[in-house]
């Protein structure tokens, strides 16, 4: 996993994990509950929703809005969103024992429809 977190820059390696950055993400849920037991389906998707996060952020400690949670059951256990609208921002953990350097917060966008939409890279305000 070392090799997947620094990124190649000119000569110098750098982690790329000490970016602080926020990106738009549409996920399919649809086809990460295909086949899942009808009682398992709304579980699965948030457990899902975490790797994908882990995967495209580089971050182990994941934290999601209680917002998305609710979206994610808004239509009970069995029938979860086909496709939902993320925002993931890796943040600095500013707990001073903490494991890690950075976590990243997994909120809920709410968008009328998803043509069209791709992923995005919001500016910060700092």
């Amino acid at each position: 996993m070392a090799t997947a977190t620094k990124k190649k820059t000119g000569g110098k390696t750098r982690s790329a994990l000490q970016d602080v950055v926020t990106r738009e993400y549409t996920i399919h849920l649809h086809k990460r509950v295909h086949g899942r037991s009808f009682k398992k389906r709304a579980p699965w998707a948030v457990k899902s929703i975490i790797e994908f996060s882990q995967k495209h952020m580089g971050t182990s400690d994941v934290r999601l809005d209680p917002k998305l949670n609710q979206a994610v059951w808004s239509q009970g256990i069995k029938s979860v969103p086909h496709r939902l609208r993320l925002r993931l921002e890796r943040k600095r953990n500013d707990d001073e024992n903490a494991k890690e350097k950075l976590y990243t917060y997994v909120s809920h966008v709410p968008v009328t429809s998803f043509k069209g939409l791709e992923t995005t890279v919001i500016e910060a305000d700092e």
